[in-house]
C-alpha cells in the first residue's frame, strides 16, 4: 500500500435527517462503467508537449503562457497556427497538430522534456434510472458527515447545475470540450460521481458522503464520454490556479496506457496540497498499466471497488503497487443528469466516496474491514470516516 491508515474497530455513524436506509444492494456487478472502443485512440497529429524544468509556466510575469509555445514552434520553423491550447504548472507545456517531422524537430529543443500523441478517453456508459432512496447502503458503508464550505472539482463530464440535490459552484465551473463553453452535464456520469460525494443533507434524493459540499465541474468528457487526455491535463492547471489546499480533486476517468505528462501534472496538483481521489478502473487487469490510476505520491489516491458484502469486484483493477484503499462501487444510487437518479457500477463510483472522506478529513483516513478476494493477494482496506 501507498500509505497506512489507522483501522477503527466499530462502525460509527452520526444524526442525520435523510432517514430510511436501503438494504444492501446484490454483489453482482450490473451496469459497469466500461472503456468504449474509442478509449485510448491517437488523435491524428495532435500532440502534448511539455517544457523540461527550466521553464516556469507558474511565474512568467506579464508575458502571456501561450507566448512560450509560440516561441518554440517559430524557433523550430512551426507555424504558430500548430498551438491549439497550453498548459501551467510543472512540467507546463502546450498541445499543437503537428506532422510527424515537425515533433522530430521538437523533439531536439532543449527546452522540451517530453512529447506524446494525445489520445482519446471514452466511456461506454451504462446506468438505470431509479428513484432515489435517502440514505444508501454505501454510504452508511463509508461513513458521512457535513462538507458545507467544502471543495470537491470533479473533472468529469459535467455536473447537472439544476439538480435540486446538489450544490454546484457554476462560476468556477468550466468546460474543456472544443466548441462547448457550458460545463452541465449532458451525460450523466460526472453528476452521478458528484451525488456520491455531496449530495445535500435534505427532504429528498439521496445523501453524499460530505453532504452539501460546493461541487466544481470540469467538464472533460463530452456527452458521449470521450474527451482528449489533453483536456483532462487543461484541467488540472486550472486546478493548480484556482483551488486551494484542502480541496478535493475527483478523476473517475483513466486512460488506456500510461500518459507520463499527464502522471506528471497530477503529481504537481497534489504538491500543492490538493487531495485527488482516482478511480483504479474496471478491466479486471493490473491498475499500474493506467494513467492516471498509476500516480504514486503525496496526496495521490487510487481507489478500487467493492460490492455491499465487502467482496472485491469482479470488474476492478488491482495491485498494492498503485491502488491504496477500496470503496463501495456495485450498484450504487446517485444523482443523474436532468435532475434524475441512477444506478451505476464501477470505480468510478468508488473513487468519490474517498473524495467525500477526504473533503471531511483530510488526510486523516480511517479504515474499517478489507476487500475480501482481492486478486491480487493482499486486501485493500475499506476507507471509513
Amino acid at each position: 500500500m501507498k500509505m497506512k491508515s489507522l483501522v477503527f474497530a466499530a462502525l460509527l455513524f452520526t444524526a442525520c435527517n435523510k432517514e430510511n436506509p436501503i438494504s444492501t444492494a446484490p454483489a453482482d456487478d450490473v451496469c459497469v462503467q466500461k472503456r468504449a472502443i474509442a478509449d485510448g485512440s491517437i488523435i491524428p497529429d495532435q500532440y502534448i508537449i511539455a517544457y523540461n524544468s527550466t521553464i516556469n509556466t507558474d511565474n512568467t510575469g506579464s508575458r502571456p503562457i501561450a507566448e512560450i509555445g509560440v516561441s518554440m514552434l517559430k524557433r523550430n520553423g512551426i507555424n504558430s497556427s500548430s498551438l491549439k491550447h497550453s498548459f501551467s504548472g510543472k512540467p507546463g507545456g502546450f498541445v499543437a497538430k503537428l506532422s510527424k517531422s515537425e515533433v522530430e524537430l521538437l523533439k531536439k529543443d532543449k527546452d522540451i522534456a517530453l512529447i506524446e500523441p494525445d489520445r482519446m478517453i471514452a466511456l461506454s456508459t451504462c446506468f438505470s434510472i431509479a428513484a432515489p432512496r435517502l440514505i444508501t447502503w454505501n454510504v452508511l458503508r463509508t461513513g458521512y458527515g457535513d462538507g458545507t464550505g467544502k471543495t470537491a472539482w470533479v473533472i468529469d463530464t459535467g455536473i447537472d447545475f439544476d439538480h435540486p440535490d446538489l450544490t454546484v459552484d457554476a462560476a468556477r465551473s468550466k468546460s474543456f470540450i472544443s466548441g462547448q463553453t457550458s460545463a452541465n452535464d449532458d451525460n450523466g456520469h460526472g453528476t452521478h460521481v458528484a451525488g456520491i460525494i455531496g449530495a445535500k443533507n435534505n427532504t429528498i434524493g439521496i445523501l453524499g458522503v460530505a453532504s452539501g459540499a460546493s461541487l466544481v465541474a470540469l467538464k472533460v468528457l463530452a456527452a458521449n464520454g470521450e474527451g482528449p487526455v489533453s483536456g483532462i491535463i487543461q484541467a488540472l492547471a486550472y486546478v493548480n490556479a484556482n483551488a486551494k489546499a484542502g480541496d478535493v480533486v475527483n478523476m473517475s476517468l483513466g486512460e488506456d496506457g500510461v500518459s507520463e505528462i499527464l502522471n506528471q501534472q497530477v503529481k504537481n496538483t497534489a504538491s500543492r496540497g490538493i487531495l485527488i481521489a482516482i478511480s483504479a478502473g474496471n478491466d479486471g487487469k493490473a491498475a499500474n498499466a493506467f494513467s492516471p490510476a498509476n500516480t504514486n505520491g503525496i496526496n495521490i489516491y487510487t481507489v478500487s471497488a467493492v460490492d455491499s458484502l465487502d467482496n472485491f469486484a469482479k470488474f476492478s483493477n488491482y495491485g498494492n503497487d498503485v491502488v491504496d484503499y477500496a470503496e463501495p462501487g456495485v450498484n450504487i444510487l446517485s444523482t443523474w443528469s436532468n435532475g434524475r437518479y441512477a444506478t451505476a457500477s464501477g470505480t468510478s463510483m468508488a473513487a468519490p466516496h474517498l473524495a467525500g472522506l477526504l473533503l471531511l478529513n483530510g488526510r486523516n483516513i480511517y479504515t474499517v474491514g478489507s476487500a475480501k478476494n482481492d486478486p491480487d493477494g493482499v486486501s485493500d482496506p475499506i476507507a471509513h470516516k
